[in-house]
């Protein structure tokens, strides 16, 4: 795992192009699974409001375990997208470890 984290960081600090490109398909991929998660967690809730606890037999309890498993993966792109910046910060303002 130390291994992956150094090479994840050389990265992130010595190719800045890398590291925009990567900045920007991971607030992407955050935002398409914010905004996914938010359509169906909706629809999730308002299966549940109409029809009740009936929907368990037919897989909404399923479908919301996997919601907050989607939640999960949309924190780790959020984390991932903000890990990228703070390395974009830095070499712009050429701040050195």
């Amino acid at each position: 795992m130390k291994r992956v984290r150094s090479i994840w960081l050389n990265t992130l600090n010595n190719r800045p192009w890398v590291t925009f490109v990567l900045t920007g398909v991971f607030f992407i991929l955050f935002g398409v699974t914010s905004y996914n998660l938010f359509v169906i967690f909706r629809a999730n809730l308002n299966l549940f409001v109409e029809h009740g606890w009936r929907v368990v037999r037919d897989g909404a309890l399923d479908q919301l375990l996997g919601l907050l498993l989607n939640a999960y993966l949309s924190v780790a792109f959020y984390a991932l997208f903000k890990a990228c910046e703070h390395a974009l910060v830095k070499h712009l303002t050429h701040e050195k470890e």
